[in-house]
């Protein structure tokens, strides 16, 4: 006997003798329809999603730019441009805010020949001087004259800060170091269980002989730097440097020797 395998009698032999109502036998047995189904469906899909830009395309579009385009364009003549007159004088000034005389300049002459007097002092109080006698409006704006042209030198503060080594004049304690030294020795505390040694700190010395941004360098102990910082917080002013005649902020180094607590 011959098998077609295109026709459903080849399942009946498989499942010859087998359960039937497993659910393989109905997929097996219905699959031609399945498979037709999908086929259809799936070209029916296929074939809307190459013909959707077509219909797209084929749609009329109404926007308000059709409309536009059927408006008519009307041509409107501008009067023509009034030509201002050329040189013509300009504008007499508004009248001052304060009452203006005119002042004559005295000169040495005889009375016959004076031909104008000087105005008296009742004159000219609470008013203006001026080339002509000019009557104020007190209702008038208040004018400022302009500023002229002449040259001008912006002087820039110099706050740089100098070293020791190139200063002319070098910043000082008041009375000298070493009652600068008899300072810190007076209001220096040394921390308790301090071995002694130096304590190396940095300050600015500014113009009005302050000391500013002190930093310590290296501590002889712990606790040794911080209260060398309270102390200089706390020193009197000193003689602020100078370079080029002016006074300038200047970077200070010092070594404060602390003896031993034991």
């Amino acid at each position: 006997m011959k098998l077609d395998l295109l026709t459903r009698k080849w399942i009946d032999i498989v499942f010859e003798g087998r359960n039937k109502a497993y659910g393989a036998y109905e997929l097996r047995k219905d699959s031609p329809k399945t498979t037709m189904r999908a086929l259809l469906i799936g070209g029916l899909i296929f074939c809307f999603a190459v013909a959707a830009p077509l219909i797209i395309s084929l749609i009329p579009e109404s926007s308000d730019q059709d409309a536009n385009m059927d408006k008519k364009i009307v041509t409107i003549k501008l009067p023509p441009k009034e030509e201002q007159p050329k040189d013509l004088p300009p504008p007499p000034p508004p009248p001052p805010k304060v009452d203006q005389v005119k002042f004559v300049k005295p000169v040495v002459a005889k009375t016959e020949e004076i031909t104008e007097e000087p105005p008296k002092i009742e004159e000219i109080k609470d008013k203006k001087l001026g080339d002509e006698t000019i009557k104020g409006d007190p209702d008038a704006p208040l004018t400022v004259e302009p500023v002229g042209n002449g040259p001008s030198q912006v002087v820039e503060e110099d706050n740089n800060i100098y070293n020791t080594a190139g200063i002319e004049v070098k910043p000082e304690f008041q009375g000298g170091m070493d009652k600068f030294y008899k300072f810190i020795g007076k209001n220096y505390t040394t921390p308790e269980d301090c071995a002694g040694g130096k304590v190396y700190v940095n300050f600015v010395v500014e113009k009005d002989g302050s000391l500013t941004d002190i930093k310590v360098i290296r501590e002889a102990c712990p606790g040794s730097g911080k209260e060398a910082v309270r102390v200089l917080k706390s020193c009197p002013k000193w003689n602020s440097g100078e370079q080029n005649g002016k006074k300038v902020r200047v970077l200070f180094s010092l070594p404060i020797t602390i003896q031993s607590t034991e």
